[in-house]
């Protein structure tokens, strides 16, 4: 008899597999940053994806010097405002908000996302978190940034959404000082990132809904004299009788997609200010135009078109080494067929 090898079908780190709680993406984690404090992450809309032709400038390439067609991904990133400081501390229960301090003169789109604070002593907040600093009980510094996709042509949204964003590098009286600086003014996502660096970026992928065993976990089709009144995409049985009960990873059924998901170490190849440069003949497909700055990225980028899109320095860069890319030419022909 033949040895039979027959590995599991489909990763299980990401189970269980379910919607997401949120189509904003949240980060756990963060680069450690050295240097000058400075946000650590910028926020923008899945706009498409073209292609360019660019010099490959990888070492040990088999195409190295020469041209090559690169695949790329559009992401528009209008300017972010900062609504808020907010101060963590740790315990023996572990990490929480110590207090947030909230700006002036909010944009009125923000309060039909989150409840804005009616009766709000802004000096006083910012006096406790910095005695909090002072007495070393302050062990990381956020803002609350949002976005303002009512200033986008391809996204149909006029709320913003909100989110945390970290501020690393520096003493902690640094960054709080930058904090202060920001609170209440736009932060232009291009002053943060640089053409050649590499960056993870995430987002919710796109909603499949209840999908069979076969597609979403690649289980083998059964073969005819194996699958019994035709059920030819279902499993060949739930598991042994002990344990008395069907085991989670059993591939089954499910949903699938609309989930959370990070690519890492994703190379930024041009940034710029001008969306009309990039813009084929039409419009981007189920977008339209691009009318504000704009980050072009290598490859592809979770979720859909018009997807919101986080992007934060590599966390695990490694060996990568930031260079400037060569960008000769990008593909302006039209995406309509």
């Amino acid at each position: 008899m033949p040895n039979i090898h027959r590995p599991r079908r489909g990763s299980l780190a990401y189970s269980p597999r379910k919607r997401a709680k949120s189509q904003v993406p949240k980060y756990q984690s963060w680069p450690r940053h050295e240097g000058e404090p400075m946000l650590q992450a910028i926020a923008g809309y899945k706009v498409g994806m073209t292609h360019v032709v660019a010099v490959d400038d990888h070492k040990s390439s088999p195409t190295e010097g020469r041209e090559i067609m690169v695949p790329v991904t559009i992401i528009e990133v209008p300017v972010m405002k900062v609504a808020a400081v907010r101060a963590y501390v740790t315990d023996t229960y572990g990490k929480h908000p110590l207090t947030e301090a909230w700006a002036e003169n909010l944009d009125a789109a923000l309060a039909k996302r989150v409840t804005l604070p009616k009766t709000h002593d802004r000096e006083a907040t910012l006096k406790t978190i910095q005695e909090a600093v002072a007495a070393g009980q302050v062990t990381d510094i956020f803002v609350l940034m949002y976005t303002q996709p009512a200033a986008l042509s391809g996204v149909p949204k006029k709320v913003p959404e909100l989110m945390e964003t970290r501020i690393d590098g520096g003493s902690m009286e640094d960054r709080l000082n930058l904090a202060t600086s920001l609170l209440g003014t736009e932060v232009d996502p291009l002053s943060l990132f640089s053409e050649g660096q590499y960056v993870d970026v995430t987002a919710v992928t796109r909603g499949k809904g209840t999908e069979g065993p076969v597609k979403r976990w690649g289980i083998q089709v059964r073969k005819r004299k194996h699958s019994r009144g035709g059920k030819k995409r279902h499993i060949g049985n739930l598991g042994p009788w002990t344990p008395h009960h069907v085991r989670w990873q059993v591939p089954q059924m499910g949903q699938m997609g609309y989930q959370q998901r990070t690519e890492f170490n994703k190379r930024i190849l041009k940034a710029s200010t001008e969306g009309a440069e990039i813009v084929p003949e039409g419009g981007f497909l189920h977008y339209g135009v691009v009318r504000n700055s704009y980050i072009m990225i290598k490859g592809s980028v979770p979720g859909p078109v018009k997807r919101l899109v986080r992007i934060r320095p590599a966390i695990r860069q490694g060996e990568h080494e930031v260079r400037a890319p060569a960008v000769n030419f990008v593909s302006l022909e039209s995406k309509q067929g």
